[in-house]
């Protein structure tokens, strides 16, 4: 299994996360880490591997495949199904936040919206429960002026 390197400033937010568990950090999996830490969208398995493979050559898609799966077991990444028949990913925020999806484009926006966190704890109160977790996914598509 190997020693985990030691953290240095500059490793990723998902780098860190790995080496505090323990997990063995090879150089192609430093490599995979630091793209899905700097991806500020929600890429699938095969643009992770288009955007590593710019990175370093010798990144085979199954390796991408194993570390997803490896991250996302851990808990350091979040899997999405947002409607398109791809898994997308993201490192696991910090703060909560829910995603708007565009249908025309695919394109993924975070936001957070207090009125609506607490509209889900009434509801989840109504029903005699107290939330402990939820996701939140709109599904959209752009109006027109005239719709505004």
């Amino acid at each position: 299994m190997g020693i985990p390197a030691r953290m240095t400033d500059t490793d990723s937010h998902i780098e860190q996360q790995c080496q505090r568990r323990g997990m063995r950090m090879t150089e192609q999996r430093r490599v995979i880490a630091r793209v899905l830490s700097e991806s500020a969208d929600h890429p699938d398995v095969e643009e992770l591997y288009r955007r590593s493979v710019a990175i370093d050559p010798k990144i085979s898609i199954s390796t991408v495949y194993r570390t997803v799966k490896l991250l996302e077991d851990a808990g350091i990444i979040a899997r999405h199904e947002f409607g398109d028949g791809r898994s997308r990913y993201e490192q696991v925020p910090e703060t909560h936040h829910d995603h708007l999806i565009d249908l025309k484009t695919g394109k993924v926006i975070e936001f957070r919206d207090e009125e609506i966190e607490r509209l889900q704890e009434a509801i989840a109160r109504k029903f005699g429960f107290r939330l402990v977790d939820h996701r939140l996914e709109l599904y959209g598509v752009p109006i027109s002026e005239d719709e505004r």
